[in-house]
């Protein structure tokens, strides 16, 4: 991965391959092109599935810590 794809944030990810998507889609382009166009769709696809992954690991840690905290209260009150 570049330096570039590892600064991309989410959303410029999702947004650039919405993009690549449509001209994809439209057609029109070269057999080059439209290779070019493939991978950098999967690199993409590759930046965003790490942000959700990440976002997804934040979350069930938080639910994790949230419930440990519920246990510990609901020990004490016993």
């Amino acid at each position: 991965m570049s330096v570039t794809e590892e600064a991309l944030g989410y959303e410029q990810a999702r947004d650039e391959l919405v993009d690549v998507v449509r001209r994809l889609e439209a057609g029109g382009t070269t057999l080059e092109e439209s290779l070019a166009l493939w991978e950098r769709g999967e690199e993409l696809a590759k930046v965003c599935r790490r942000w959700l992954d990440g976002a997804r690991a934040r979350l069930d840690a938080a639910l994790a810590s949230e419930q440990a905290e519920v246990a510990e209260v609901a020990e004490v009150d016993e």
